[in-house]
């Protein structure tokens, strides 16, 4: 969904914020919850959350941890592994009493760009948090849409275009661990976005009650690109990667300025006396900007010179206004880090055989920090659907094997992390 208000029973904030007696009031004492006498469970969480009676915002307090667990463990003369079990047992309490309260309204319409934005978010944390363990599922549910028609099942359905011959293998070769409820997310959220908001082939704005838009803007394409780039680069699905191709010569097709840049409104849209190109990031980044680190990505994974030039031209004009206000102009910012790099393109082929050592060539890519990397990956012999990067590039005496390049030209495959890892 979009948004929710920022009041409730026309207070803002209402539902979130604590006045030190309201917690007092839901922390009432436990028997036992301390050892000693003295002690309270109010004491316990002002101190882990800094409550205090003046509060940190007009006279309440939004809830932030002023101490660590050991820090507690030292205060309170705690075991360390027993404070998140009695800080648990208070969030339950306040969760209890949050949920008797009147909540925010919430805006249930669906926007394809902050659905993109989102996307990508998950899609990197599928890939890098190494448990799922600060979501729960039925969290989840609440918080993500499930359309009657095409069902939710059809939102997770297995695709064999993937890099292994089943779906779950994301997990095998993406992380040393299973991380199941990112990567669910970003991939109900991809499929209803391709699915429900693109009903005739042609994307749309928004949905909401069934129901789509005619309407659609450049951040829509651009976002969604971004968000199915960086899920093709978790799980390494061929139809992320094709979608956001085909995705990107639509966005050309109907949104590119002659002269550089991209109009905000499409050719085939609204007739306006003059069509907007706003460069500037307002609440959320600016279409052009997410258009031009989309066609720089899928020229890193394609080759294709027409993408970079295109993305080149776009950024011309926002390098002066840029320098001058680069508060305004962050994801221009990102943009043009990442077109001046020096990016590595990594190609991982997969041998029959070497499932596991790819893996492992895949989680050396993933062991640190690295935004100016792009990775696509399959099984051997190579897909037509399968990013231009792979071609050509067959596993070495039967082991999966992993090609670093830098403009499409590449160095000698390797087959351990280790060797990996001292190429990027």
């Amino acid at each position: 969904y979009s948004s929710l208000d920022a009041d409730s029973e026309g207070e803002e904030g209402k539902f979130y914020v604590w006045t030190a007696d309201e917690i007092r009031a839901a922390l009432e004492d436990k028997p036992g919850f301390f050892e000693k006498p003295g002690l309270s469970r109010y004491d316990f969480f002002a101190a882990a959350y800094g409550v205090t009676e003046r509060g940190n915002w007009e006279g309440k307090t939004v809830l932030q941890r002023a101490l660590d667990d050991a820090s507690l463990a030292a205060r309170f003369q705690l075991d360390p592994e027993a404070v998140p079990v009695k800080l648990a047992e208070c969030h339950e309490k306040l969760l209890a009493v949050r949920g008797g309260r009147v909540r925010p309204g919430t805006d249930d319409k669906i926007l394809t760009a902050w659905n993109g934005l989102m996307l990508a978010a998950f899609a990197e944390a599928a890939r890098t948090l190494r448990s799922d363990e600060f979501i729960r599922q039925d969290d989840l549910n609440k918080h993500c849409v499930e359309s009657e028609t095409p069902g939710s099942d059809e939102f997770i359905r297995r695709d064999d275009s993937s890099a292994f011959p089943r779906s779950d293998d994301f997990n095998r070769l993406g992380t040393t661990e299973v991380v199941t409820t990112w990567h669910k997310a970003a991939t109900r959220n991809a499929e209803f976005l391709l699915t429900v908001l693109r009903p005739d082939g042609k994307l749309r704005r928004s949905w909401r009650d069934g129901k789509t838009t005619d309407e659609v803007f450049l951040e829509d394409y651009a976002a969604l690109i971004l968000g199915l780039l960086e899920l093709y680069q978790t799980d390494f699905n061929n139809r992320w990667f094709s979608s956001a191709l085909e995705l990107a010569g639509e966005m050309i097709q109907r949104f590119s300025d002659p002269v550089g840049g991209f109009f905000d409104t499409p050719a085939d849209g609204e007739s306006l006396l003059v069509r907007p190109k706003d460069l500037q990031d307002n609440a959320t980044p600016s279409g052009n900007a997410l258009a031009v680190e989309a066609l720089l990505k899928l020229s890193a994974l394609t080759g294709r010179g027409d993408f970079r030039d295109l993305a080149e031209a776009a950024l011309r004009p926002a390098a002066d206004p840029a320098v001058r206000y680069p508060t305004a102009f962050g994801r221009w910012l990102s943009a043009a880090e990442f077109a001046l790099a020096e990016v590595k393109q990594v190609a991982i082929v997969v041998s029959e055989d070497g499932q596991d050592s790819a893996r492992e060539l895949v989680n050396a890519v993933r062991a640190a920090y690295r935004p100016n990397v792009v990775v696509a990956a399959a099984l051997h012999p190579i897909k037509e659907n399968a990013p231009e990067l792979l071609r050509e590039r067959p596993p070495v005496d039967g082991k999966s094997a992993a090609y670093v390049c830098e403009g499409f030209v590449c160095r000698r495959p390797v087959t351990t992390p280790d060797e990996l890892k001292k190429l990027l």
